[in-house]
């Protein structure tokens, strides 16, 4: 058994002018102080809602910590350059000296593919491909690639990220095709946060059948999920608030999603996140929506002991 590793978020969501450096800072210093594993952006270039991009947001959690590993679940790499996706990971693996993580995803057949020039009906090929590439581009001297998409010719990029052979790759993913795809071609399982405790649970388990069926050991590849959380002495409060700020994330309200995410006094909260655990996930990404450093106080304190 591995020992459960807990993760918080990195703070993005901020609008015009709201943004407090000093804060930042001291929240990241905290949270290196309280033991976490790693911390993780999330992507969302279109919104009205506010939130900083990731890769930047990453960088300057870099300079603010020496130990934290920093990730992003997930960058939408269908919609990417894999050449400069790839360029600016390495450059962020070199610049926190070896503590990236890269959560990479399809991002369903939902996105507004023309807003980034991408063939809607080809995403899931130019998914594979541009990860087939960045991972060419990290690992050997120079590519040559003959892709349906993107095509090099000798092609060098240097330098390589500073973990060999690349950062590890965790892919999100729904769905029995995307979880066996997430085998075949990544270093881990990122669930969902959107994706509720028993089909976290039913995807675990075919990603195990998935390993077991290409021969991988179970120990090499690494199972995760972001779990939506509210800490607070009144449950219903804690309830409350969680569902308005998911609302305010998805632009929507969603009994499903809402199901997905642990509220409550800390009981309560290790209580679901010990269910996370049971289902099989070995990296717990706490994500607090509001007053994510009072959150993470809380959850180191109060619920992360009676968990594991």
């Amino acid at each position: 058994m591995r020992r459960m590793r807990f993760a918080v978020a990195i703070p993005q969501f901020f609008a015009d002018g709201e943004f407090d450096p000093g804060a930042f800072r001291a929240y990241f210093a905290r949270v290196e102080e309280l033991g976490y594993h790693s911390a993780w952006a999330q992507e969302s270039v279109l919104g009205t809602g506010p939130q900083l991009a990731p890769v930047e947001a990453m960088t300057y959690a870099a300079a603010c910590t020496e130990r934290l590993r920093l990730g992003c679940v997930v960058f939408v790499s269908t919609l990417y350059s894999p050449v400069h996706l790839a360029k600016s990971l390495s450059t962020l693996d070199q610049l926190s000296q070896g503590r990236t993580e890269i959560g990479v995803g399809t991002g369903g057949p939902a996105r507004p593919f023309a807003a980034f020039g991408v063939d809607p009906h080809r995403y899931v090929a130019r998914f594979t491909e541009g990860l087939g590439l960045m991972k060419a581009l990290w690992t050997e001297p120079r590519v040559t690639f003959d892709g349906e998409f993107w095509q090099l010719q000798e092609a060098a990029m240097e330098p390589k990220p500073a973990q060999k052979p690349h950062p590890p790759i965790w892919i999100g993913a729904n769905g029995p095709a995307a979880l066996r795809r997430a085998v075949r071609l990544g270093d881990g399982f990122f669930g969902a946060g959107s994706t509720p405790t028993a089909t976290f649970a039913e995807q675990v388990t075919t990603v195990r059948a998935a390993l077991a069926a290409a021969g991988r050991p179970p120990a090499e590849f690494g199972i995760a999920k972001r779990v939506y959380l509210a800490v607070d002495d009144d449950p219903q409060r804690a309830r409350t608030g969680i569902n308005a700020a998911l609302e305010r994330v998805y632009g929507r309200r969603s009994e499903r999603i809402e199901a997905a995410a642990v509220a409550g006094n800390p009981d309560q909260c290790a209580a679901g996140l010990r269910a996370v655990a049971d289902a099989g996930a070995e990296l717990i990404l706490c994500t607090a929506l509001s007053d994510q450093a009072g959150q993470a106080e809380r959850l180191a304190a109060e619920v992360l002991p009676q968990v594991g």
